[in-house]
């Protein structure tokens, strides 16, 4: 990756890093129905504004908006809905391990249906190995597991958002549709969706305290809305697997997060995960062979050497 690639990288982690934190105070006033209209709400209002002032067109075309409602489906709608419901009856660790399956799962769901994000021997170990650091951080045998329900709604969102990334590289990134046009029309789409299913979920009256409405206000502004330009930008860039690793960074941004904001301790597990996350990602993108070598060295045989024709996206990733 770029660096400016990998700052986008590290912002939109540490965005939906703090989002666990959010959802669980925004519960304390809303119900999941409610939190995920609200979020899709302002983030949609925020983008639609951005589009309009920097005169960004939104696509047309009943065909391309029938695809950009299937990856809001996938990629909005249900794994908002899932965790919301989730993070009720699951704790926060185990909720993060689990969403931090999303690169494995991509990675199977990519091999299957995109070409050119086949699975390689590497980068299967190193998602893998990236899994292991995520489970080391979160450290999930000090929380309590929570409900099966639980636990299978926060997988559950784990999956819908790799079919969501998958979908996006398929259908949509050929379409060469400007990052901030992408996201702020996924959004308005979520957002019609989700207000033709609001009227069929439980109701109650919102409780708005000063800790829910900032709450729900940092999600549907940054965690949902600029987050959502970030995600269509990586997944132009370097491809949904490697996008989808984003979610390996999460659960240790959020750990941070936590010690930073609300004085949480940081403990053994949290510096030795991180760094295996570290490692994991760099063995996949082979980014600790390029570290060891010199300028003068020769590339390796699996190294793509630049040509004057393109290389393919799974070239350029290697």
């Amino acid at each position: 990756m770029k660096n400016a690639t990998i700052a986008r990288f590290l912002l939109q982690a540490t965005l939906w890093g703090s989002s666990f934190t959010f959802i669980k105070a925004s519960l304390h006033g809303l119900t999941p129905g409610q939190l995920v209209m609200a979020r899709l709400l302002l983030g949609t209002a925020v983008l639609l504004a951005l589009a309009a002032l920097r005169h960004v067109p939104l696509p047309k075309g009943s065909g391309l908006w029938g695809h950009i409602a299937a990856a809001a489906l996938f990629g909005n709608v249900l794994p908002f809905l899932l965790l919301s419901y989730g993070e009720r009856t699951t704790g926060a660790g185990l909720a993060g391990v689990l969403v931090g399956a999303t690169p494995l799962l991509t990675l199977g769901v990519a091999t299957a249906v995109l070409p050119a994000e086949r699975a390689t021997t590497r980068k299967a170990v190193g998602l893998l190995l990236g899994f292991v650091g995520v489970v080391v951080v979160i450290g999930p045998w000090t929380d309590a597991t929570g409900s099966f329900s639980g636990r299978a709604a926060c997988f559950g969102a784990a999956l819908s958002y790799a079919v969501g990334y998958v979908y996006v590289r398929k259908f949509l990134t050929p379409r060469k549709l400007a990052p901030l046009a992408a996201a702020a029309s996924q959004l308005l789409a979520a957002a019609v969706l989700m207000a033709a299913v609001l009227p069929f979920m439980a109701w109650h009256t919102p409780h708005f305290t000063t800790k829910v409405t900032l709450s729900i206000l940092f999600l549907g502004l940054f965690s949902t809305g600029l987050a959502y330009v970030l995600y269509f930008r990586l997944i132009n860039d370097v491809g949904a697997t490697n996008a989808s690793a984003v979610n390996y960074v999460v659960p240790v941004a959020a750990v941070l997060i936590g010690a930073i904001a609300l004085g949480e301790s940081v403990s053994w597990n949290l510096l030795v995960g991180g760094v295996i996350v570290l490692i994991g990602m760099g063995y996949a993108e082979n980014r600790l062979r390029q570290l060891r070598r010199t300028p003068k060295d020769t590339p390796p045989a699996d190294t793509p050497v630049p040509t004057a024709a393109k290389a393919s996206p799974a070239e350029e990733r290697r």
